[in-house]
């Protein structure tokens, strides 16, 4: 065999190899509410020299803070970055609340803050429950351009989820079978996308631009619910229904709090005396319980994530990651 035939039989396997080895490595820590993602992100951050990218479609939100559970920002930091316990973070405070915020602009924040931290050498940790953001970002979904209707938007929020989902399995039925049928947005957003394309929605790419590592805290259902159960109390301790509040008296209607998600829902029913303060507590103890098994049978569909329940199961995941 000549050099010449040598050289052609080798180059598609070495160029997959370089490819594989140029992909950056960052790491992707989900799970349902109140499952401790902060908490485990924090760790990581500091036993391997990294920053945090936050995945929550609320938390890109300024003043929308203990409502989404926000982390506190540490004031002895520099004020031009968002820090918390020494570890910067990433898509906190980026949007006024009176502004639409689309899955788009997250990806082109989230993809600049992976570079940003890649750049000085630390490890990015995307942290978050909201697994469309994170999708879009590490797999760079090309998204039709359909600018958003403020007023096909306006209509549509007016009417419930199983009217919505109707409306979409007429515009595309095959779409309608993938969508997450409990997210009034999503349902708002791709009826958008539908009724301008005229045509299904073409399918999202699944190629990663990165080398990823997911880890999913995994907790049982029990310990699961009186966590959840702990944090809507101490939330509201804290002073969740004077921060909703406030955002009503700086011009935001009920009806765009309402659409914010459930804490911000029933404290908005409550403020208006639809319901009782007892009921308030008992609708959001339920409704955030439902919300976190959603969020777990929408992570459980993706085969890669590793389920830990311990913070030494999960520092081996990285640790054994990093060394490869």
């Amino acid at each position: 065999m000549t050099t010449k035939s040598k050289n052609k039989k080798n180059f598609k396997p070495v160029k997959k190899q370089i490819d594989a080895i140029a992909k950056p490595k960052i790491i992707v820590i989900v799970g349902p509410n109140a499952s401790g993602k902060s908490d485990l992100a924090i760790k990581i951050a500091k036993e391997f020299n990294g920053e945090i990218i936050s995945a929550d479609s609320r938390q890109v939100y300024k003043g929308m803070d203990i409502g989404t559970g926000k982390v506190p920002k540490d004031q002895s930091q520099n004020k031009n970055f968002y820090f918390y316990c020494g570890i910067r973070h990433y898509l906190l405070d980026v949007c006024s609340p009176q502004k639409i915020f689309t899955v788009i602009e997250y990806q082109k924040l989230a993809q600049k803050a992976i570079k940003n931290i890649l750049k000085q050498n630390k490890l990015p940790i995307i942290c978050g429950g909201t697994g469309f953001y994170i999708d879009a970002t590490i797999y760079n979904y090309k998204f039709p351009p359909v600018k958003p209707n403020k007023v096909l938007r306006k209509k549509l929020e007016q009417i419930s989820k199983e009217e919505l989902l109707e409306k979409l399995k007429k515009l595309d039925s095959h779409y309608a079978q993938k969508i997450d049928i409990y997210n009034k947005r999503k349902l708002i957003r791709a009826i958008e996308i539908a009724t301008v394309l005229k045509k299904p929605i073409p399918p999202l790419n699944k190629d990663s631009l990165y080398d990823v590592l997911k880890i999913g805290v995994w907790r049982k259902p029990e310990e699961l619910k009186k966590r959840i159960e702990k944090r809507l109390l101490k939330r509201l301790d804290e002073g969740m229904i004077e921060e909703i509040k406030n955002l009503h008296q700086k011009g935001i209607s009920y009806q765009k709090l309402y659409n914010f998600g459930l804490e911000y829902r029933y404290v908005s029913l409550y403020l208006q005396n639809k319901i009782t303060y007892e009921k308030m507590i008992e609708e959001l103890k339920s409704k955030i319980w439902q919300y976190a098994r959603r969020q777990k049978t929408w992570f459980k569909k993706d085969k890669e994530i590793h389920w830990i329940s311990t913070i030494n199961e999960a520092k081996k995941l990285v640790k054994d990651f990093l060394k490869n």
